[in-house]
């Protein structure tokens, strides 16, 4: 079914290619300043059918629409007053909006609900190539379904090579986790990132997060508002184990409970280690970041993750920051991949 390998093309050298890519009806990874996204023509229901396919992604899991101006803004949404007060202040940005549809947009795309998601990226490579193509870009993570997101463009051939027409090679990502996902009616953040709670109630009133249960993995949530809601994500292949460091505790001790359960079960224990911690506790160490400093954790949180699986781990041991700020969206990510199967 799929046939060749994926072309990978330099940043602003590869866009018109690119763009034509997209425009033809094809498929292309390409750099947000979130995470790489596999693109294709929103309006195209052929299109967007194989970035299902490429990822292996279920029918029911919707898609963000990625926009250049506003004219392809107008062609898929309507705008609210509301909206357009988020939009002036956060565009371009890691904000996706949950806003009505317009008849253009595909049930491929929204899985058939009557909002989609849409987002105009902050990253100058990714808004160059959707200008240039002149279409809207649906375009969720590069990478097979349920599995770690990629912050640059060797993750996507990891996982999508062969699978996808090309990768637009911008360099490592510089969010690193995805964007918040916001319905503006109701005004409940349905997956953190970094552009916080606070951020957006300052500019458009009281906001709150939306909890999930775990959804039985056998049952497609077709019922569920938003991509990822509830679901195992962002998954590593180890077993990933989870530590929650208290602020009563001292951190560099934190971890040793967990460590001391896993190393006489196996030799590949991996660490996602802050920086000052003692890395002679473990056979892989990933040196994460400064605790606290959760701008770092984010950006390195998934090159992490991949990182130590690429390195023979087996069981992951990962200590969650505190739910402040952008350490919401690190705790969604790392609770989502550390879910059972």
């Amino acid at each position: 079914m799929f046939s060749g390998k994926t072309v990978r093309l330099s940043a602003e050298a590869g866009i018109p290619r690119a763009a034509s890519i997209l425009r033809s009806g094809g498929t292309v990874a390409f750099p947000t300043e979130t995470v790489y996204g596999l693109g294709a023509n929103a309006l195209d229901h052929a299109a967007v059918a194989k970035i299902f396919e490429a990822k292996k992604r279920p029918g029911w899991d919707p898609l963000i629409v990625h926009i250049g101006n506003r004219e392809m803004l107008d062609r898929v949404a309507i705008v609210s007053t509301r909206a357009r007060s988020l939009i002036e202040t956060f565009w371009p940005g890691p904000l996706t909006l949950l806003l009505p549809r317009t008849a253009a947009v595909p049930d491929t795309v929204t899985a058939g609900r009557m909002r989609v998601g849409v987002r105009m990226p902050g990253h100058p490579l990714a808004l160059s190539l959707i200008r240039a193509a002149g279409v809207p870009v649906a375009a969720p993570s590069a990478n097979l379904f349920g599995r770690i997101s990629p912050t640059t463009a060797a993750h996507v051939l990891e996982d999508l090579d062969g699978r996808i027409d090309a990768v637009l090679d911008g360099g490592p990502t510089t969010v690193g986790v995805e964007s918040t996902v916001l319905d503006v009616d109701a005004m409940v953040i349905y997956r953190p990132g970094a552009i916080t709670p606070e951020m957006i109630a300052a500019v458009a009133g009281d906001v709150t997060l939306f909890h999930a249960e775990p959804q039985d993995q056998s049952k497609p949530p077709e019922s569920l508002p938003s991509p990822g809601v509830g679901m195992r994500h962002y998954a590593p292949k180890a077993k990933l184990v989870l530590v929650e460091v208290r602020p009563t505790v001292d951190p560099v001790y934190a971890l040793n409970p967990a460590i001391e359960r896993y190393e006489s079960s196996t030799q590949h224990l991996g660490l996602m280690l802050p920086a000052g911690w003692d890395p002679s506790v473990a056979k892989y160490v990933f040196p994460w970041g400064p605790w606290g400093d959760n701008e770092t954790l984010a950006r390195r949180l998934f090159a992490g993750l991949r990182m130590l699986d690429e390195a023979g781990a087996k069981v992951i041991i990962c200590p969650l920051p505190p739910p402040e700020g952008v350490g919401l969206a690190l705790r969604d990510r790392l609770e989502k991949a550390a879910r059972a199967k």
